[in-house]
């Protein structure tokens, strides 16, 4: 949970990125939950949640209810402008609740993916790089 190696820290990476982007509240602590469910860097998980945070999240919530508009091949919904209510949460909400919720899953599950294999491979390149340096100095008989 708490430690530094590639399989936590990439763990960590993943699960921050798929609660990200899960249009729901209280995603730090769901990201904690799943850190420490799956046994991955904690810090990280709950740093990388706030990739979405208020100012962020109109345009991250636009951008996955067009992705799950696509994916659905639906059109868009005429919405009124957003007055939170439960008025609004009753009779719009219940409109655009499947696109986004689609769109809002394809974008946590291939940002969660792609941020693991990135952080792996990070990982791996610079601990192949470390060896190739240390692997220079030892050859050209430099000191450590």
């Amino acid at each position: 949970m708490w430690h530094l190696n590639r399989r936590s820290i990439s763990g960590g990476v993943a699960v921050g990125l798929f609660m990200a982007f899960v249009p729901l509240p209280f995603q730090m602590l769901f990201a904690a939950v799943a850190a420490i469910i799956l046994r991955v860097n904690l810090p990280t998980a709950a740093a990388l949640v706030w990739i979405s945070n208020p100012l962020t999240m109109p345009p991250i919530l636009f951008f996955a209810y067009k992705l799950g508009l696509w994916v659905l091949r639906r059109s868009p919904h005429h919405m009124p402008a957003f007055t939170l209510s439960l008025e609004w949460f009753g009779g719009e909400f219940l409109k655009i609740w499947e696109p986004l919720l689609v769109g809002s899953f394809l974008l946590s599950a291939s940002t969660a993916l792609l941020g693991y294999a990135g952080m792996r491979l990070f990982w791996r390149c610079t601990v192949a790089r470390r060896w190739a340096l240390r692997r220079q100095r030892r050859l050209s008989g430099e000191p450590r």
